[in-house]
């Protein structure tokens, strides 16, 4: 599905996201996961209350965990209500369970969630990166280089 009919699809929504996952590190690939939630996590997710900002996605023991991630409690929930912090398994198939499992243990890299939003049909998913962490030169480069291109730019329009 093209990223224009996600904007025009009304059951698409972003729940939360990583502003600071692409300055942070160097993202390699991606992957759409699902995410098993109970029902009080859910309906706080449609009122949007969550954060993935300061969270993290491992593999352990054969299963695939988000760790660290806020979900606000909901507050008409009276019997059932969530922790607010808990791990959440996060679901995937085996082989790109298996694909992660090597990149995070072989080659040295990190699952970053980089948006947790509702699907086209009104399924809570996550995408992670697959990432590598910038140093912080890599960091002031890319600084350097978007403000060279806000100055060129600057430059092209007012033709000085």
């Amino acid at each position: 599905m093209a990223s224009a009919n996600k904007k025009s699809d009304p059951n698409y929504k972003v729940i939360a996201e990583n502003r600071r996952a692409r300055y942070d590190y160097a993202i390699e690939d991606d992957i759409e996961c699902g995410i098993i939630l109970e029902g009080s996590e859910v309906k706080s997710l449609r009122e949007g209350g969550s954060n993935i900002a300061e969270s993290y996605a491992t593999v352990e023991d054969g299963e695939l965990w988000l760790v660290n991630s806020y979900i606000a409690p909901y507050d008409r929930a009276k019997t059932f209500k969530h922790v607010e912090r808990r791990r959440r398994k996060l679901l995937v198939s085996r082989k790109e369970l298996a694909n992660l499992w090597s990149a995070t243990n072989r080659k040295g890299m990190t699952l970053v969630p980089m948006v947790m939003y509702f699907n086209h049909k009104g399924f809570v998913k996550l995408k992670i990166g697959i990432a590598k962490g910038k140093k912080n030169h890599d960091k002031r480069a890319n600084e350097a280089k978007r403000d060279w291109g806000r100055q060129k730019a600057r430059l092209l329009r007012h033709g000085d």
